[in-house]
């Protein structure tokens, strides 16, 4: 798993890990400290902080298995994506076709931006 991947995972799901895994997760993938910095700072082995990241990324991918929630959200962001798209560009093709609605169209386009 990639570090977006985990971290997309973490956005969604970090609440269901203990404050302890998501302190550690947070200090590896969002702060970007190693493992040796981590076991320093916690006053843990690195082993520790190891088997915690292995655990938590375990964990996080049997939510998505089980849920669906960021794929959800992926397909859910594409689709919006989408149609902002084809909203703006039935805008500029409406915009052309009636010049006298010009400025309504402006104020239409910066809302879809």
């Amino acid at each position: 798993m990639d570090k977006f991947s985990f971290i997309s995972l973490w956005d969604v799901y970090g609440g269901l890990l203990t404050a302890v895994q998501r302190d550690i997760t947070d200090l590896y993938f969002n702060k970007d400290l190693t493992v040796s910095e981590i076991a320093e700072q916690k006053q843990i082995s690195r082993q520790a902080v190891s088997d915690c990241l292995k655990s938590c990324k375990k964990q996080l991918e049997e939510y998505e298995e089980k849920l669906h929630a960021v794929k959800k959200l992926k397909e859910i962001s594409s689709e919006i994506s989408s149609t902002l798209t084809k909203a703006g560009v039935w805008a500029e093709e409406f915009k052309t076709a009636h010049p006298e609605f010009t400025e309504e169209i402006l104020k239409l386009q910066n809302i879809l931006n």
